[in-house]
């Protein structure tokens, strides 16, 4: 399938939940009763109240300007503004490029990994894997799993080992490759939340050492269908170690993807990637066009 059908796919639960309740509201004049009712069914999709309350403003101010009447014309604005408030969040890649994976545990990282594995090698990008999490039992075999169906190589070490110790020597090998992307696994819990975002500094340090001047970026792999508790990992991984990006897992066992929106007003971090499925191509770019066209 190509992205937009992707898109359509992992996004008809939270389509369908939209479109009946958008519809349901155009019974009369587009009055104050009417931008409340949408207001309220924008937040209850998880957009959040400053996102929701920002593009009702927007449509709001244009509607009445240029007279609007029809549903249709009235959706078409609606796209426009959802797709411009999400627009200036999308980046490109520049390789080569290390990408550090981070998140709690059960959102779905090594899975994400395998999969931006195999879209990278899709795009004839030379990729390495390093298992980064040598806190939980079994990262490491389940990591080396994805990295035999998506072809690519790995460097990892024993369960206890030095985290920091096996991202320096996977870098290192990279870098002796001619790698153009790599990605890096971490432990999504160790014996305290303090604990873990030390160690996440220490991987940091070590990609600045070795990388040096070529790219880094940290992801933060979300579960979409967790909802507005996805602001709090959010939040909690950004002060810590910062955030370039979001990966945005499990969009199709939701119908709440508003929450791409809130993220977007209320940390201005960019959704990278998606996960529209469970097959190993289920992994497509982010792209506000198609996103919102699919929801509304």
């Amino acid at each position: 399938m190509g992205i937009f059908s992707k898109f359509f796919n992992a996004l008809k639960k939270t389509k369908d939940s939209l479109a009946a309740k958008i519809s349901s509201i155009f019974v009369g004049e587009l009055d104050d009763d009417f931008y409340e009712e949408l207001e309220y069914i924008l937040i209850s999709s998880d957009m959040g109240a400053e996102a929701s309350s920002e593009i009702i403003a927007e449509v709001k101010s244009y509607a009445k300007k240029h007279k609007i009447k029809s549903a249709e014309e009235f959706k078409k604005v609606l796209r426009q503004v959802m797709i411009d408030s999400l627009s200036s969040m999308e980046q490109e890649d520049e390789f080569p490029m290390a990408i550090t994976f981070i998140g709690v545990n059960g959102v779905g990282k090594t899975t994400s990994i395998g999969k931006l594995a195999h879209y990278y090698k899709s795009q004839g990008k030379s990729v390495l894997m390093i298992a980064g999490d040598t806190f939980r039992a079994a990262a490491s075999d389940q990591l080396t799993e994805w990295s035999k169906r998506a072809g690519v190589r790995i460097v990892k070490y024993t369960e206890g080992a030095d985290p920091g110790a096996v991202v320096f020597d996977g870098l290192s090998s990279a870098i002796s490759k001619n790698d153009d992307v790599v990605l890096i696994d971490t432990a999504g819990r160790l014996h305290n939340k303090s604990n873990l975002m030390d160690e996440l500094k220490k991987i940091s340090n070590v990609e600045h050492k070795v990388w040096k001047d070529r790219t880094t970026k940290n992801y933060i792999v979300l579960d979409a269908t967790t909802g507005q508790n996805a602001l709090s990992q959010v939040k909690a991984f950004d002060e810590s170690v910062g955030i370039d990006g979001i990966v945005l897992t499990k969009l199709d066992g939701t119908a709440k993807g508003g929450i791409v929106f809130a993220i977007a007003k209320e940390y201005h971090i960019p959704v990278v990637f998606v996960g529209t499925g469970e097959g190993l191509d289920d992994m497509v770019p982010f792209d506000a066009k198609e996103f919102v066209e699919n929801i509304i």
